[in-house]
């Protein structure tokens, strides 16, 4: 009786140990566990503070070219047409002059707001795509528009501007290297979700011939991730390239 007893203390010690290190390894792996997801979530905090940092930068450079684009290509065209005009004045060529000189002062109220920090931190995406489309048009790069359905919804301002980043990356390639005669840029807007869709009508390129970076696709897709949006970049040789972004609210 007392050897059966003894028997029983054991076991019953033996299963106690063997649950207490049970909840031991248990404890220990969902504090690793637990630990992994702060820090991946901190990792995570970080990239997005970074790309952040780094979209606002290019768009800051961006914003800075196409200044000098209009300095040269726009503004300084009108002004040079101005001083011929004035070289060449007549009593009936005052207002076609004077038409001229007030172009001239449009464009550089357009300029300095361009160049307000607070206009840029402050715009909505659809008013800063609208910009990009004017700016196309204003400099005869491409025929461009802008189309809007649904009721417009002011988006994360973090969020905007990295979709803008986006979209100027396909803007950036497409007048520089698709030959295009036409961009159209879509947002539609619902209770859920923004669908973006820029297409142009240019050469387009083999996707499976060139390199996945070739024309920025790596950085948009990162960035759609690190906002929780999906992107996708289609392009079909002679026909032209088109951009989806859906984000979601």
């Amino acid at each position: 009786m007392q050897q059966e007893g003894s028997k029983i203390l054991i076991i019953s010690t033996l299963i106690i140990v063997v649950v207490i290190v049970f909840l031991i390894i248990l404890f220990t792996v969902f504090q690793r566990r637990k630990n992994k997801l702060l820090e991946e979530k901190e990792d995570q905090k970080k990239r997005f503070e970074r790309e952040i940092g780094e979209s606002q930068i290019e768009i800051r450079e961006q914003t800075l070219r196409n200044i000098s684009w209009e300095l040269h290509d726009n503004i300084g065209q009108l002004l040079t047409l101005a001083k011929i005009q004035l070289q060449n004045a007549t009593e009936d060529s005052i207002p076609e002059i004077s038409e001229t000189i007030t172009k001239s002062l449009t464009e550089l109220r357009i300029l300095s707001k361009l160049i307000n920090p607070e206009f840029i931190k402050n715009i909505e995406l659809k008013d800063a795509i609208q910009l990009e489309v004017d700016r196309f048009n204003r400099l005869n790069f491409l025929e461009s528009k802008l189309i809007v359905n649904g009721e417009s919804r002011i988006l994360d301002q973090k969020a905007g501007i990295i979709i803008f980043r986006m979209l100027q990356e396909f803007f950036s390639n497409t007048v520089k290297h698709s030959k295009a005669t036409k961009l159209d840029v879509e947002l539609t807007y619902t209770e859920t979700e923004l669908k973006i869709k820029a297409e142009d009508n240019g050469i387009g390129f083999d996707t499976r011939k060139i390199k996945d970076n070739g024309i920025g696709l790596t950085n948009i897709k990162k960035r759609a991730e690190i906002i929780g949006a999906l992107a996708n970049l289609t392009s079909i040789p002679d026909k032209g390239t088109y951009l989806i972004i859906n984000h979601y609210f």
